[in-house]
Parts: C-alpha cells; sequence; structure tokens
C-alpha cells in the first residue's frame, strides 16, 4: 500500500521542477540563454578596443570617449526595467527573442556608422537589447532549475560572458595583426556581435512558457503540467494546482536594496575597469602600441577571468550564492586597494598585472556571477522578471557611471587614485549584500522569496496545507 501510494503522490509544477533531474531540455535552454550573454559580453567590451581606433580616426575628446563607450550602459538600464515589467505581465515567451532582434540590429548598424551621432543611436539599441536579456535569461534558467543545482545551471548561462571577453581581444588582435585598415577594422570588430544574436532568435522563440509563470501567475496549471511533461520527456511530472501568487513589490524593498545596490557598486567598479583597460594598460605601459596594449587585455581576461566564471558556476551550491558574493567583493577590493595605496607595486608590470589579475579573478569568482543569480532567486514569482531586471538596470546606472567617468578620473588623478575610489565601491557592495540579502543556496525559489505567505490584508486569511 505504501508503493502504491508513493507512485500517486501529489506534485506542483513547482514541486516537480524544484526535483527535476537534469535533461536535454536544460541543455538547450542553457544554449539559447548562453548565446545572449555571449553576445552581451562581446558586444559591451569590445568598444574599449574600437574606441582607440575611433578615437584617432574621428579625433575624438575624451568626454565624446566617455559617451560612446557608456551610452549602449545607460540604455541596458531602460531595457532592463521595461523588458522586465514586460516579462511578468505578459509571460516570458512573448518577450524572449525580441531582446536578441534588437541586439543584431544595433550591431549591425554600429558597423555602418558614418558619424558619431549615428554610433550613439546604434549602441543605444543595442544596450536596450542587452538590457532585456538580463533579466529573460536569468529567470528563466532559474524557473527551469531544480533547487539543487540551480546556481550551477544560472552561473553556466552567465559564464558565456567569459567567453565574450576573451573574444573582444582576440578579434582586434587577428583584425590588427593582419594589417587591416584601422577604419575596416573597428567597424568589423563591432558588427561581429551581431551574428551569435541572429544564431539563437529562432530558438528563443520556440521555447516553451515558464511552466512556474503559467501556474503561478497566469494560473493555468493544466497548461503548464502539459508543457512540463512534453519538454522534460516525462522526468517532470505534475498532478496538483499550484497556489497563486500576487506578493507586492512593497514587500520585498529591503531585498530589492540588496539586489540593485550591489550589483550597481559592482557594475560601477567592473565596467568602468574593463571598458577602460586599453587605457589602463597603456597608463602602465604608454610606449606600447595599440596591439601591445590590447595583447596585455587579453592575457589579463584569458589568465584571470574565464577562470573565475568557471570555478564560480561549479562551486557556488556548495559555497553559497551569498557568501560567494562577499568573499569576491572583499578580495576584489582588497586588490584595487593594494594597487590604489602602494603605488610603488605599479612600477613592476608583473607585480601589477598579478594585482589587476587577481581582482577580475575575484570579480568573476564572486559578485560578477552571484549578482546576477541571486537576482534571478530572490523574488516571487510574479515578480522575478521585474525585480531582475530593477536590479540589472540599476546596475547598468552604475557600469555607465564607471564608464563614462573613468578615462576623465584616469586623467584627472591617475591609475592609483583611481582604483582607490574603485575599493570604495567594492566596500561598499560588500556591507549591502551582508546586511540585506539572505543566502538562498539549496533552497526552493519558492522558499527563498516567500512567495506562498498570504499578504496580509482585508479578506485575506491563512491557508493552511
Amino acid at each position: 500500500m505504501a508503493s502504491a501510494s508513493s507512485s500517486v503522490r501529489e506534485s506542483t509544477v513547482a514541486d516537480a521542477l524544484n526535483t527535476a533531474a537534469f535533461s536535454p531540455f536544460h541543455l538547450k535552454a542553457m544554449w539559447a540563454a548562453s548565446m545572449g550573454f555571449f553576445t552581451s559580453a562581446y558586444d559591451l567590451f569590445i568598444i574599449g578596443t574600437a574606441l582607440v581606433l575611433i578615437k584617432a580616426e574621428w579625433h575624438l575628446n575624451a568626454s565624446e570617449v566617455g559617451l560612446i563607450g557608456s551610452i549602449s550602459l545607460i540604455a541596458t538600464f531602460v531595457g532592463a526595467y521595461f523588458f522586465g515589467i514586460l516579462a511578468d505581465k505578459l509571460g516570458r515567451k512573448k518577450v524572449y527573442g525580441l531582446e536578441a532582434i534588437l541586439m543584431t540590429i544595433g550591431a549591425l548598424l554600429s558597423a555602418v556608422a558614418p558619424n558619431v551621432t549615428v554610433l550613439l543611436i546604434a549602441r543605444v539599441i543595442l544596450g536596450l537589447g542587452i538590457g532585456g536579456d538580463y533579466p529573460m535569461s536569468a529567470v528563466l534558467m532559474s524557473e527551469y532549475a531544480n533547487a539543487k543545482s540551480r546556481g550551477r545551471m544560472v552561473s553556466l548561462v552567465f559564464s558565456a560572458q567569459a567567453i565574450g571577453l576573451v573574444m573582444g581581444p582576440v578579434v582586434a588582435l587577428t583584425l590588427l595583426a593582419a594589417g587591416m585598415n584601422h577604419d575596416t577594422a573597428w567597424r568589423l570588430m563591432l558588427g561581429l556581435g551581431a551574428l551569435p544574436a541572429m544564431a539563437v532568435i529562432y530558438i528563443r522563440r520556440t521555447l516553451p512558457e515558464s511552466p512556474r509563470w503559467l501556474a503561478r501567475v497566469k494560473g493555468d496549471s493544466a497548461t503548464a503540467e502539459r508543457q512540463l511533461a512534453s519538454f522534460s520527456l516525462g522526468t517532470a511530472v505534475a498532478n496538483k494546482n499550484d497556489k497563486i501568487v500576487k506578493q507586492p513589490l512593497s514587500k520585498y524593498w529591503l531585498t530589492l536594496l540588496g539586489t540593485a545596490g550591489s550589483w550597481f557598486m559592482f557594475d560601477y567598479a567592473y565596467y568602468g575597469n574593463t571598458i577602460s583597460t586599453p587605457m589602463v594598460m597603456h597608463h602602465l605601459a604608454p610606449h606600447a602600441d595599440v596591439i601591445q596594449s590590447t595583447a596585455l587585455s587579453l592575457i589579463v581576461f584569458a589568465v584571470a577571468a574565464v577562470p573565475g566564471y568557471f570555478l564560480a558556476a561549479f562551486t557556488i551550491d556548495r559555497v553559497g550564492h551569498k557568501t560567494l558574493q562577499m568573499l569576491g567583493f572583499f578580495m576584489m577590493g582588497l586588490m584595487f586597494l593594494l594597487i590604489g595605496a602602494f603605488p610603488i607595486l605599479t612600477q613592476s608590470i608583473a607585480v601589477f598585472l598579478v594585482l589587476y589579475g587577481l581582482s577580475y579573478f575575484f570579480a568573476e569568482y564572486g559578485p560578477n556571477t552571484t549578482t546576477f543569480v541571486l537576482a534571478g532567486e530572490v523574488f516571487p514569482v510574479n515578480l522575478r522578471t521585474t525585480g531582475h531586471g530593477l536590479s540589472a538596470g540599476t546596475a547598468k546606472v552604475g557600469a555607465f557611471l564607471g564608464a563614462l567617468v573613468f578615462p576623465i578620473l584616469l586623467a584627472k588623478f591617475g591609475l592609483h587614485g583611481t582604483l582607490m575610489i574603485t575599493f570604495f565601491f567594492a566596500l561598499a557592495g560588500l556591507l549591502l549584500t551582508a546586511f540585506c540579502l539572505k543566502e538562498p543556496s539549496g533552497r526552493t525559489l519558492e522558499d527563498i522569496s516567500g512567495e506562498d505567505n498570504v499578504v496580509p490584508g482585508p479578506g485575506n486569511r491563512p491557508v493552511h496545507a
């Protein structure tokens, strides 16, 4: 009798997803989402190398360089907010893929821009698409994943950013080393970002709607159960209706302060440094040409950053999502402090590259990965893309400020003063994480967000299982 009872045990869509084994569908979803982050990283960071060539060709001043390098980031803020809110209201599937179309258009228009104005417009379109990709890819992967390995699955999606980071300098070095005309070279650098975006438009539009959103927001448990059984090849089966979730955003202000605030602090430091890395290398080695400075950037990314991404993906669920974020903030802040407070350390290129490289390692093995993961799991299902979009969008305001003012700060305060300022941003990120966020590792999305708790108010009475 016990065996028969267990074979017909009631299970909601959320229960089935939380315990579902890893399946080929997860791989398909991870690939579709990962290509978006490869594109985002390539498009956002290749502009730093391209700007070295554009600046010389178009005779740009420091303000124009800062604006071109940062304008897509402020557009990312708008895109994340807009697409995040829209996906909670209309569903994930209706929005997913539209942002890839925008990324394609923005990259192609960047490649043919005849002047600064058109290039700025192109970078705005690109940024809108990138912004929309953040909440969509993170939340869909979180909602498809099981509780045990959710951090690893979402982190692996985000780790595609590492490949995009490396691919930018590789493409730049290849084109420049081949002796290509600089005007053609930077246009190809920017235009090639359209290829991976185009490659995933179709597959993203064919992915099913998130079963969690269907069952717990729209209230269509029957369709959610059918789609869940279909895409999981029968390994995840639900036979009990889920609760409808209608949590107010006002209940999650402290959580939002933690996700958006810590991500803002991180992105100021990270994007300011990364987009300006060719300029940082020029300060370190002023006589190096563009090929040499790009090669130094590639060494930092490939040796320090890439291992950090993948180590984070395979240890995040054991270390803890919040714990890993705090560790990363502490260590990257320490590296900035050492470089900023002790200028003698940069007299040796080798010592500087070690410290600068470690700051990148702990950025990836820490908040660059975890801010993306945490924001996709701590909000209730009816606010999940909204919460992630608000967090990612706010972060990109920090990224915009970093990319905009970093060249100005470098010119005014030098490398050491600029990195001392960056240290305080890392410290603020650490404190926001510590005091505003709870540890979600190993817990279900429903438990983390408390979305099944009844909202106090007229007519609401506790519901007992």
